[in-house]
């Protein structure tokens, strides 16, 4: 530490002593006095990160010793709602510990409350030492002010349980992961299935058993089929079928009914493993502003699908396509006020330098591109990569929504394979649904369609747009649906936050991206 670092933390310090001996001098409180005499030593005692928020609180109260035990109890229950968040109690609260060494039991309470209070509010780590790019609205809180006025109004379980997500996805995926934590605990979980030879309906394997127990125990099958008549105690057929399609929709499988390499690789995973799978999204959901707008377009990458909200309520969704695990698309909020009608597409210089110019000007000429000022440009037209309509997000790092001609792939089950951007199936009647709120501005973009003509419409308001990665969350039924990990985002958290994961790789359905396809 030079001399300048030295002298800045000596003022600081004789800063803080000052506004301390003030405090100090204007309570008769013998308690704030006893507890102010020892605050120095036992605030350098307590994790760097956490000092600012503890000093920061007992500023706020007239330092004041706070910890009752009328609120300890509080404290304790608490405590007893963590799993519910996907946390382990023990990370952040040792009571036993505390009630040992009762001189430093105060402070060290007020900083496991707030550290506590911090991962419930703004999540345990930050999102962009996990994610390439990950540019969103976090939440931020003012802890110690909050701790202070919920202690003062006895109300402290109330204000933490407000600290985390109160919307209706988080609320539900929570609930899903205290069931998968009480069927391990009961031991109601299901025994490892053992990959092998794809099992087609009607066929006979020794596995069935395994596989019956196994969707019994998620739901995927009532309990009652389960029950085999001798002699079929190994088949496959048309009500386990029927159950085995409804796992492989959950899992944003190929729902086809064949238990092939794809669905045996999602039956693989231990129920302790998907436990932390959810434990991982509540993560994800903690980093994010709570006050979300009401009108929003979000787009899960994991999934590869897009969910329209108006008004607070989903009301519109459609499979996307997605950027590929080499082409990721990033986590963003972003908003867009404007419709491009027939765009033409400005190709990125990465995309004409590599996949493009090297083929030659008659492949050029063969996709309707010409270059302008050292720039590949493809008019507009059918088979135009952007098709017939452009969702302009404003500084999105190049990232958009747009429509495409090739529509085969939103049919595959694995649609991570594009460039970055989003492709949304049935582009065009989703941007008249965006307009129609204005007749005006829909007969304007559907003239420009009959006339096949480049124009851009303001929808007149702002929309949002969230790029999100969620690779667990509750369905339309109300059931924990998985998407694996495609790209490899869920290994990293889980790294960060020293949970250790083994999830299922996942199958390309598609045979990978198809070398024509140079859209963005």
């Amino acid at each position: 530490m030079n001399r300048r670092q030295l002298g800045l933390g000596a003022a600081a310090a004789a800063l803080a002593s000052a506004s301390g001996m003030a405090a100090r001098a204007q309570t008769r409180d013998p308690a704030a006095v006893a507890f102010y005499d020892t605050f120095n030593d036992q605030l350098a005692r307590l994790p760097t990160a956490i000092q600012p928020d503890v000093r920061a609180f007992y500023e706020m109260n007239g330092w004041r010793p706070v910890w009752t035990p009328e609120r300890l109890r509080g404290l304790r229950a608490v405590a007893g709602r963590a799993e519910r968040h996907g946390l382990s109690q023990g990370d952040f609260f040792d009571f036993d510990a505390l009630a040992s060494a009762p001189a430093a039991a105060e402070m060290r309470t007020t900083a496991a409350a707030l550290g506590y209070g911090r991962v419930l509010a703004e999540g345990r780590v930050r999102p962009e030492t996990v994610e390439d790019l990950w540019e969103m609205q976090k939440n931020r809180v003012d802890l110690p002010a909050g701790l202070n006025d919920a202690l003062a109004q006895n109300q402290l379980v109330d204000w933490f349980e407000g600290l985390a997500p109160t919307d209706i996805g988080y609320a539900n995926l929570s609930a899903g992961y205290v069931r998968y934590r009480r069927m391990i605990r009961d031991g109601r979980s299901w025994p490892a299935f053992r990959p092998g030879p794809t099992i087609e309906p009607g066929m006979s394997d020794p596995r069935i058993p395994v596989l019956i127990e196994r969707l019994v125990a998620e739901g995927d099958l009532a309990p009652a089929a389960g029950a085999r008549p001798p002699g079929m105690e190994t088949v496959y057929g048309p009500e386990l079928e029927e159950a085995v399609r409804g796992f492989q929709v959950r899992h944003g499988l190929a729902s086809d009914g064949r238990i092939g390499v794809g669905t045996q690789r999602s039956l693989s995973a231990s129920a302790e493993d998907r436990a932390r799978q959810i434990a991982l999204n509540l993560e994800r959901r903690r980093w994010l502003k709570r006050d979300i707008a009401p009108e929003r377009i979000e787009v899960n990458t994991a999934a590869a699908i897009m969910v329209y909200w108006k008004d607070g309520k989903p009301v519109h969704s459609n499979r996307v396509i997605v950027g590929s695990p080499a082409h990721q698309t990033p986590s963003l909020e972003k908003q867009f006020a404007s419709v491009v009608a027939n765009p033409p597409w400005y190709v990125p210089a990465s995309i004409a330098r590599n996949e493009i110019l090297p083929r030659g000007p008659a492949y050029l000429a063969s996709q309707n591109m010409y270059i302008s000022n050292g720039m590949v440009i493809q008019r507009a037209g059918p088979t135009a990569a952007l098709g017939y309509v452009k969702f302009e997000l404003r500084d999105s790092y190049a990232i958009f929504l747009h429509d495409t001609p090739a529509k085969s792939a939103f049919s595959l089950a694995m649609r991570q394979r594009s460039h970055g951007c989003v492709r949304v199936q049935d582009a065009v009647e989703f941007a008249r649904l965006l307009l129609s709120p204005d007749p005006v501005l829909l007969a304007q973009f559907d003239a420009a369609q009959d006339a096949r003509q480049t124009r851009r419409i303001q929808t007149g308001r702002e929309i949002t747009v969230r790029l999100l990665y969620w690779t667990a969350f509750v369905d339309g039924q109300g059931r924990v649906a998985f998407r694996e990990d495609v790209y490899g985002r869920d290994d990293k958290l889980a790294a960060a936050l020293g949970i250790a994961v083994s999830l299922p790789k996942v199958v390309d359905d598609g045979g990978g991206r198809d070398a024509d396809d140079v859209g963005p």
